[in-house]
């Protein structure tokens, strides 16, 4: 399988997981608590699973950055927080950052 299918899967269980932390009341709440500790631990098992097939620097920039990108548009769409324009810039140029890692990646066999 493209070791980028499963970095985009790792990225998605994290920011599912990370989404579900206000739900989860302080792991108060059961079902949420239950859902986001999976939704992590196959993220993090997706990360072992491509830690073989790309550069670590790649994975967790891409994984951190496009998570944070993320959550913050989901947070503003869910949760109602504020992006005001500095935090919309701050994004846009994480999405440049992951985007120039990836482009000049050096990929080790």
């Amino acid at each position: 399988m493209n070791p980028y299918i499963i970095l985009f899967l790792a990225i998605a269980f994290e920011v599912l997981g990370t989404m579900l932390l206000p739900a989860s009341q302080n792991f108060t709440k059961l079902i949420p608590s239950l859902i986001l500790t999976f939704a992590y631990c196959v993220s993090f098992y997706c990360l072992a699973l491509i830690a073989q097939k790309l550069p670590l620097a790649i994975i967790y920039a891409s994984w951190a950055g496009l998570g944070v990108f993320s959550v913050a548009i989901l947070s503003y769409m869910f949760y109602e927080q504020v992006l005001n324009w500095q935090t919309i810039l701050g994004l846009c140029l994480i999405i440049l950052g992951v985007t120039i890692v990836n482009l000049y990646k050096t990929i080790t066999p």
